[in-house]
C-alpha cells in the first residue's frame, strides 16, 4: 500500500479501443508507470504505480488519443459495458454497441448524476447469454417486438459484499423509452439512495429494501415524468444508423479459408500450437468469411511492447479495426478473415500473445488484488496467474467438457474479480490454522450470469496455496461421477442442487471429499505455504481505505 502512488482507471465505453489509443497507452505506460496496462472485468484499462505528480501528464495524453478518466471512479455512472460479442454474435436481435455509446455519452459530466449515493454501473448485453446484464444496476439486453428495437431491462442487480441478481422491468421496454428509463432509475437512486452507510448504499440495497414491486411502480411513474419533461432533442440519441454504416460489410468466404478445428474435433495437449489457439481463441461471426480471435492475457496483464505491435496487427488484420477489452479480462480482435489468421497468429506469438485458453476454464480472472488494491486480503492476481499457467500446462484448454466452465478470483468479498458468477469462485481472507495467520479463499460453486442466472453458492475455505490443487481435485471427481456428455458447468450446478448420482451427491459430500487436500503442515515444517503467493514475508491481513480496483 504505497500511498505516494495512484492507479489511473482509463475508461472505455463498450470496451472499444483503436490502435492509436493503444499506442498512446502504450507509451503513457513506460514513462509514467511500470511499462504494463491491466484490463478490469468492467472494460477499462488501468495504469498502476503512476506517481501523484505524473498524474496531471497522463491525462493531458490520453485526451490528445480521445481517452479520459472522467467518472472512470466516484459516486457517478461508472463505464458503460457492453458485451465484446455485440454486432457479431448469431444470436444478438440486433448490435447494441451504438446504444452504449450513446448512453456513456449522454451520462459523462450530465449533472443529474455527479453526486450520487454511490457508484452506478450499467451493462449492455448482445443476447441472454453473452453479457453481464443480471448483476448491474441497469442492465439490457436487446429485443424486438412487432418488429421494432427495444430492450429487456433489468434493474436493481450487482455483486459485492451481499449480491443481487437483477430483476426484469417489464416485458419489452422500446428504443424510444431505453434513456427515460434510465434517466428515471437514476433519478429515483440519486433521491431516495442511503447516504449515510457506505457498505450499504448501492442501487440494489434500495431496490431490496422498499421491496421490487415499489420500485418498479416508482421507476414506471419516474418514466412518465421524464417523458414530459425532457427536451426534445434526446430522441436523436440513439440515432445508430450513421454508426451502423460505418461497420465492415460482409463478405463471401474465402475460398482460401483455412479450416477451422470444430469442437467435435479431437484436440489434445499434443496437438500443433496454432490449432490449439484456433480451437480455444477463435469463433467465427455471423458476418460469412470474418471471425473473432482472443488474446487470453494472464490475469489482465499487457506489457507496453505487446500494445504497441498489437495496435499495428490490428490495423493491418482487422476490418473492424479495433480491440475490444473483455470481462474475462482478455482483448477481442474482430472482422479478421480466415485466410489471416495464421499470420495474425504469428504475430502474436513473436510478443508473447498467442497463449491459447482464452475462452476455457484455463483463462482465469483475477482482480488486482494485494499488487495494488488498498481493500485487498490476498494476491487473486497472481493466484489467477498461477491457475492459468498450470491449466495450460496441463492443457486443460483442450478439454472440451471444461470449456464451459470458469474460474474467477478476487481478493476481498467486494467481488471485483466476480467469484459470484464463477463455475468455482474464489474470495480472499484470512484464517488462523494453529497459532498462524494464513491466506486462505472462500470457494463458491455454480455461480452464472446468464439466462438463468445464479449467484456461487460458498462452500468451505481454502488455503491460497492449496487453491489449484482442490480444483484439480474437483475436475478429478467430477470425471469419475459424471454423467455421459455432462460438463464440468453442469455437473456442478447439480452438486449444488443435492442431485448428484455418484458418492458426491451434494455440497456436504463434496466438503468431506475435499478437506484431505486442505491439510497444511505446521509452520515450522512448511512455511512457505502459510505465505500469499508472491510474498516471502509471514501472511498479515492488513487493507486499508480505498477503491473497489474494477
Amino acid at each position: 500500500m504505497q500511498m505516494n502512488y495512484s492507479m489511473i482507471r482509463i475508461k472505455v465505453p463498450s470496451g472499444e479501443v483503436n490502435p492509436e489509443q493503444l499506442e498512446k497507452i502504450a507509451s503513457l505506460s513506460e514513462a509514467f508507470s511500470i511499462g504494463s496496462a491491466h484490463v478490469s472485468t468492467r472494460q477499462n484499462i488501468q495504469l498502476h504505480w503512476v506517481q501523484l505528480e505524473d498524474v496531471s501528464e497522463v491525462m493531458t495524453g490520453l485526451v490528445e488519443a480521445g481517452l479520459t478518466t472522467r467518472e472512470a471512479c466516484g459516486n457517478t455512472v461508472r463505464n458503460v459495458m457492453c458485451s465484446h460479442f455485440a454486432g457479431v454474435c448469431p444470436d444478438e436481435k440486433f448490435d447494441a454497441t451504438p446504444y452504449a455509446k450513446a448512453i456513456a455519452r449522454f451520462f459523462i459530466r450530465n449533472p443529474m448524476c455527479q453526486n450520487l449515493p454511490r457508484k452506478f454501473k450499467i451493462n449492455f448485453a448482445c443476447c441472454d447469454n453473452h453479457g453481464l446484464a443480471r448483476i448491474a444496476d441497469i442492465g439490457l439486453i436487446p429485443e424486438i417486438k412487432d418488429e421494432k428495437r427495444g430492450f429487456k431491462i433489468y434493474l436493481g442487480g450487482g455483486l459485492g459484499a451481499a449480491s443481487f441478481i437483477g430483476h426484469l422491468l417489464e416485458d419489452f421496454t422500446p428504443e424510444n423509452k431505453l434513456l427515460p428509463t434510465c434517466m428515471a432509475t437514476i433519478r429515483l437512486f440519486d433521491r431516495h439512495g442511503n447516504r449515510e452507510n457506505m457498505a450499504r448504499n448501492r442501487m440494489r440495497y434500495l431496490v431490496h429494501e422498499i421491496g421490487w414491486d415499489k420500485f418498479q411502480k416508482l421507476v414506471l411513474k419516474e418514466r412518465s415524468i421524464v417523458e414530459m419533461t425532457t427536451a426534445s432533442y434526446t430522441s436523436k440519441l440513439f440515432d445508430v444508423k450513421a454508426e451502423e454504416e460505418t461497420r465492415p460489410l460482409p463478405k463471401a468466404v474465402n475460398a482460401k479459408m483455412v479450416k477451422l478445428p470444430m469442437l467435435n474435433e479431437r484436440i489434445t495437449l499434443e496437438s500443433p500450437a496454432y490449432e490449439r489457439w484456433l480451437h480455444s481463441n477463435v469463433v467465427p461471426q455471423k458476418q460469412d468469411g470474418y471471425f473473432t480471435a482472443f488474446i487470453t492475457l494472464a490475469a489482465g496483464d499487457i506489457t507496453a511492447n505487446q500494445l504497441r505491435i498489437l495496435a499495428g496487427a490490428i490495423r493491418e488484420f482487422s476490418a473492424e479495426g479495433t480491440a475490444r477489452n473483455t470481462p474475462q479480462q482478455n482483448l477481442a480482435i474482430r472482422y479478421i478473415q480466415a485466410v489471416d489468421l495464421p499470420d495474425f497468429y504469428s504475430r502474436l506469438g513473436s510478443i508473447g500473445l498467442a497463449n491459447p485458453g482464452a475462452l476455457t476454464i484455463a483463462s482465469a480472472v483475477g482482480c488486482s488484488g494485494t499488487t495494488s488494491c488498498n481493500l485487498a486480503i490476498t494476491n487473486s492476481h497472481r493466484l489467477a496467474k498461477e491457475v492459468e499457467y498450470k491449466f495450460l500446462e496441463l492443457g486443460l484448454d483442450t478439454d472440451d467438457s471444461l470449456r464451459d466452465s470458469t474460474i474467477k478470483i478476487s481478493g476481498c468479498p467486494n467481488s471485483c474479480g466476480q467469484h459470484e458468477i464463477a463455475t468455482i469462485g474464489f474470495f480472499g481472507g484470512a484464517s488462523r490454522i494453529g497459532p498462524t495467520m494464513a491466506p486462505t479463499y472462500t470457494m463458491l460453486f455454480g455461480g452464472s450470469a446468464a439466462e438463468q442466472s445464479e449467484l456461487g453458492k460458498a462452500i468451505m475455505r481454502v488455503p491460497a496455496k492449496r487453491v489449484i490443487d482442490t480444483i484439480r481435485k474437483i475436475i478429478e471427481i467430477y470425471k469419475q461421477e459424471r454423467s455421459d456428455s455432462e460438463t464440468l458447468n453442469q455437473w456442478i450446478n447439480k452438486i449444488v442442487r443435492g442431485e448428484g448420482t455418484g458418492s458426491v451427491r451434494n455440497i456436504e459430500n463434496m466438503k468431506a471429499s475435499l478437506t484431505p487436500v486442505m491439510q497444511l503442515l505446521p509452520v515450522d515444517q512448511d512455511p512457505e505455504v502459510y505465505s500469499d503467493y508472491g510474498s516471502d514475508a509471514r501472511f498479515s491481513a492488513k487493507t486499508a481505505k480505498g477503491e473497489c480496483a474494477a
